[in-house]
């Protein structure tokens, strides 16, 4: 048996998690972990911490957990790069499954949006339009922003210089090495994720949408069950589902 602690067990995430686990029979939820709980008097007692917390509180957890060698679940996102480096530092010591999106969907959202990106070549524009529920917090998504890196990384475009967050006033004409990232807020919405290829005469899109955050805790979940084997370093759900 796995047993597992869940940090922001309070959140929207964290109950869909507490929820679906009941359907794994090899997954014990050992713990939960909110604001004002002690994640230090607990984690002796478990294998992986599954963190969907807030992003700034990711890197102390993730420094507490290769203190105590467990293995973690990263959903939290928005990241800064000092809290990038403190992640990837302590993937040295214990294997982290770090993931933008944990649904199955939005990993071959990945895995197409770089094969058709590399298919259709640099005629075509790039845009990126994603929607989310009224209470998130950060944009663009984090989903978004990994859609932005691949499509970067196909162009090999540097994606801080390539990125236009959305088109106000008098912005003159498109060049072909931009990236647009357009971020939508409104209602419940889970997730909407699509990605435009436009060129003269036609426009391809690919679409992902979510209707339910069980999608990702049973996601999530997966990872649990494979980041127990695997030795020290830092993976994506590509790796969790062999996408790589």
């Amino acid at each position: 048996m796995i047993k597992v602690i869940i940090t922001g067990s309070k959140g929207r995430m964290g109950q869909a998690l507490v929820s679906c686990a009941k359907n794994f029979r090899e997954l014990e939820v050992a713990g939960q972990i909110d604001q004002g709980d002690d994640l230090r008097s607990c984690i002796g007692k478990v294998d992986v911490v599954v963190d969907f917390s807030l992003q700034t509180a990711t890197a102390g957890i993730v420094s507490l957990c290769a203190e105590n060698k467990k293995a973690m679940v990263i959903g939290t996102t928005g990241h800064s790069d000092v809290e990038k480096s403190r992640i990837a530092q302590s993937a040295s010591r214990i294997p982290i499954v770090l993931a933008s999106n944990f649904s199955t969907g939005v990993n071959t959202l990945f895995w197409l949006t770089r094969k058709v990106a590399e298919v259709l070549g640099p005629a075509y524009d790039l845009e990126i339009v994603e929607m989310h529920h009224r209470l998130k917090r950060d944009a663009p998504s984090g989903t978004a922003k990994t859609l932005a890196e691949i499509l970067a990384d196909v162009r090999k475009l540097q994606l801080d210089k390539a990125a236009r967050h959305g088109r106000v006033g008098i912005t003159g004409e498109r060049t072909s090495a931009e990236i647009g990232i357009h971020s939508v807020r409104g209602g419940d919405v889970v997730g909407d994720h699509t990605v435009i290829f436009a060129t003269d005469g036609e426009r391809l899109e690919l679409t992902h949408k979510v209707s339910s955050r069980d999608t990702f805790a049973n996601g999530a979940l997966r990872a649990v069950l494979w980041v127990v084997k695997q030795k020290p370093g830092l993976y994506t759900m590509q790796d969790v589902l062999g996408l790589k």
